[in-house]
């Protein structure tokens, strides 16, 4: 490996025009041999430095480069010292605030919209929000090697090449073809498949031993890859049908060509690479994140101080807590008349999180609202909650982070997406057909599958879930992030998907559950409060018990 990495130096600095010396060899090797995950990045980072210096010959002897290997690691030292590296951390990105990009099928790149983007958008921006949902994903389909045209032209009946074609093309033709595109009902009980050529073929699905599904829940409005045959009725005939493969994000990002899709700016690679060796060092860094916080239930509200009162007393305390609504046992809709009250209620909730000294000085508090909980609208996304109701809250706790529905959350280089929806329930209630237990039988594995092979939050229809035309991208999932928190009120779940990490923190109002989620090892630790069991301890031994002890346990004992 050692004589690997040699070579690969002595042929960067070659194409570069240097020549090297064997102790400046060895002492690039000691820098490099610092990130063995990432030598690639830490060598054209030191030739890019050697690039600014002024070197005296083009020959690189020891003093040259342990000048330039002193600058960077005194840099990135001072970079650890400064107090606001530890906020620079943790990055909190507004669903409004993050840049819509379009795909151009002509030029084949990805291009930045320019100008403001209205909430009550014209009619052609509904068109345009299937269109480029479209569009995203017939870009990352057509780099999968599965459906890459051949390079010379072969017959299609014989080629192992699963080559898409439009639906239009299908008109007249006969043999089994591979198209894409939306399932959409124009009629009703009639579904269609739609691609941008405008031609509609009906879709008849046989469900015998021939027929075939993918994991996931094919609804209205989800993108699929169907294989069949175009009947003499002007019926296209699925045998095969699945969602869109997924592309790896390293794949991805290649592609996008320095574009900031997540909404957090582009990196260099000096950054980067300074960043990654941080990340690697906070194995203590812990989110806490806790979903469905009833502020007008006081039993919610002693669950939550013990919650806090645990983890005061730790030894490191975490970095973020992560509070999703809904923050009212009820729906705060036009019958709602109970605003100041709610307002105080969270003004207790700072109170409470002022009274741990230790939290407030050295944790994050991120509030996203629930689907119930007041706003503009049902619509998606959903802006923070209304600064009326928690300005009382920011007077105790002056660091507390009110964001949008979804929002995006930077952690060093990882990207994580946080979402409160009761999404599961409202997926499977759209479902059109069984979905397959081929695989899995598990609806959130369905659930998780079908995000992110459609590389959206909620393919819902949107007379089930309206979206705000303009604003559909903020759900986008492309590339993939690292995480994705899903709040439903359905029980705890996790799973890891292609790389990704996905889990739902369950219900604090409901069941005493959340989670604790270390980003450094994408470790997710089930939680939650067995107060029926601190209740009979307490009335057993006659004085109060150390509810530190209690406060975490593992789902499947509790459940046990």
């Amino acid at each position: 490996m050692r004589g690997q990495t040699r070579k690969k130096i002595q042929k960067k600095l070659k194409i570069r025009g240097y020549s090297l010396k064997t102790d400046g060899l060895d002492e690039i090797l000691s820098f490099v041999n610092r990130f063995q995950d990432a030598e690639d990045e830490a060598i054209d980072l030191l030739l890019d430095q050697l690039d600014h210096q002024s070197l005296k010959s083009s020959i690189i002897d020891k003093e040259s480069v342990h000048q330039v290997v002193s600058l960077l690691l005194d840099a990135e030292a001072a970079e650890e010292e400064s107090p606001s590296s530890s906020h620079s951390s943790i990055r909190v990105v507004d669903a409004f605030l993050i840049p819509k990009f379009r795909y151009d099928p002509i030029k084949k790149h990805f291009f930045q919209h320019a100008g403001s983007l209205p909430i009550h958008g014209e009619a052609s921006a509904k068109a345009a929000l299937y269109r480029d949902r479209l569009l995203l994903l017939f870009q990352r389909v057509s780099r999968d090697q599965h459906f890459i045209k051949p390079a010379f032209d072969t017959d299609v009946d014989t080629s192992p090449s699963c080559q898409l074609s439009t639906i239009q093309s299908l008109v007249g033709q006969r043999g089994r073809r591979w198209v894409m595109g939306v399932i959409s009902q124009l009629e009703d009980g009639h579904f269609y498949l739609e691609d941008l050529t405008a031609a509609k073929n009906e879709i008849i699905a046989f469900f015998d031993s021939q027929y075939k599904i993918t994991t996931g829940f094919f609804t209205e409005n989800t993108i699929i890859v169907a294989e069949g045959e175009m009947l003499s009725e002007g019926i296209f005939q699925v045998i095969t049908c699945g969602f869109p493969p997924l592309e790896n994000r390293d794949k991805s990002l290649k592609v996008l060509a320095g574009h900031d899709f997540f909404g957090c700016g582009t990196l260099t690679k000096e950054e980067t690479l300074r960043l990654a060796d941080l990340e690697k060092r906070a194995v203590n860094d812990m989110f806490v994140i806790l979903s469905d916080i009833w502020l007008d239930n006081e039993q919610v509200i002693e669950k939550l101080e013990t919650v806090l009162n645990g983890f005061e007393n730790v030894e490191i305390v975490p970095s973020l807590f992560v509070f999703m609504g809904d923050f009212c046992s009820h729906p705060c809709n036009l019958s709602f008349h109970s605003f100041s009250s709610l307002r105080s209620q969270f003004g207790k909730l700072g109170r409470m999180i002022e009274a741990h000294p230790r939290l407030k000085e050295q944790s994050k508090f991120l509030f996203i609202p629930g689907p119930n909980d007041t706003g503009p609208s049902t619509v998606l996304p959903r802006c923070a909650l209304p600064k009326y109701l928690t300005e009382e809250l920011q007077k105790h706790v002056p660091n507390a982070i009110f964001s949008s529905n979804p929002c995006r959350v930077k952690f060093y280089t990882q990207e994580m997406v946080f979402f409160r929806q009761d999404l599961l329930y409202r997926m499977r209630r759209s479902c059109l057909i069984p979905p397959s237990t081929e695989e899995t039988d598990d609806p959130f594995e369905h659930l998780v599958a079908t995000i992110t092979h459609q590389s959206h939050l909620c393919p819902l229809p949107l007379f089930v879930q309206p979206i705000i035309w303009n604003y559909d991208h903020c759900l986008h999932l492309y590339p993939t992030p690292h995480t994705i928190v899903l709040g439903d009120r359905s029980e705890q779940k996790a799973f890891k998907y292609t790389g990704i990490t996905c889990f739902n923190p369950g219900s604090f109002s409901d069941d005493s559950t959340f989670v604790a989620f270390r980003p450094c090892t994408q470790e997710v630790e089930f939680s939650a409060l067995q107060l029926f069991l601190i209740i009979y301890l307490q009335e057993s031994i006659g004085k109060k018990v150390d509810l530190q002890l209690r406060i975490k346990i593992e789902v499947e004992d509790y459940m046990a």
